[in-house]
């Protein structure tokens, strides 16, 4: 069969691959299925999209919505390295599956509005699917509402009129999105579980997503989640586009 293409940003290499065990754990892939590009660690290669049977983009310590002039280099390069393979990524259809930074992806190149408006806390949040969602053949099976894995900085605020929602929660009314057939982006983390997330709180415990001191505070809340369905997302996304 093709591999998958996971696009990494994650400069921590214990996020970093964590990221990917989790994204091959939950999608049943080999490592030899899922072929991974650090993104961060250096130029975007050449990418033939029909090497691939699909791309998964994930989460990033990047925001798409920030300042130009406050962002780093590396963010500069890989979000214009990033624009002319979305455009192609879109224009064919091709599928693909953005976890968080996916949004902020996906959604900045379809014209969504993208800000601090819904930034949500590192905890586990309700997802509820529109009916919308529950339609679409991606979430199939999954319960209308679970409990998802979230923490981000920026979220849509507003999506473009072509994009179709699929799943809200209280706090930040796009969790998940789809555009034309085959583009998926979410804002929580469907390659998130418990041990995942706890690692992730101790990664970034001082890049801003809560006070330091507050780490224990944090890890409490997410002990207290009952996070399963998400993790069948990436199982069907594998599942929907694997090739023979």
């Amino acid at each position: 069969m093709k591999p998958f293409l996971l696009l990494a940003s994650r400069a921590d290499d214990v996020a970093a691959d964590g990221e990917y065990a989790a994204m091959c754990r939950f999608g049943g892939l080999s490592t030899g299925e899922l072929h991974r590009v650090r993104m961060e660690d250096g130029p975007l290669p050449p990418i033939r999209l029909d090497d691939y049977a699909g791309v998964l983009v994930g989460g990033s310590p990047f925001n798409s919505a920030d300042d130009p002039a406050t962002k780093s280099a590396v963010q500069v390069r890989v979000e214009a390295e990033l624009e002319p393979l979305l455009d192609e990524i879109v224009d064919r259809d091709f599928p693909f599956l953005g976890a968080c930074y996916g949004v902020g992806t996906l959604g900045r190149h379809q014209g969504a509005v993208i800000d601090e408006t819904y930034a949500e806390p590192i905890s586990p949040v309700t997802v509820t699917l529109t009916d919308a969602g529950r339609a679409d053949p991606l979430l199939a099976g999954l319960p209308r509402t679970f409990e998802a894995y979230v923490g981000h900085k920026e979220a849509v605020r507003e999506l473009p009129a072509h994009a179709v929602l699929l799943a809200s929660s209280p706090t930040c009314p796009v969790q998940m999105f789809r555009v034309r057939s085959h583009l998926y982006a979410t804002q929580f983390h469907p390659e998130l579980d418990l041990d995942g997330i706890l690692t992730r709180i101790e990664v970034y415990r001082d890049f801003g997503y809560f006070p330091a001191e507050e780490a224990d505070v944090v890890a409490a809340r997410v002990r207290a989640g009952d996070v399963w369905a998400p993790h069948r997302l990436l199982a069907a996304f594998v599942s929907r586009y694997r090739t023979d």
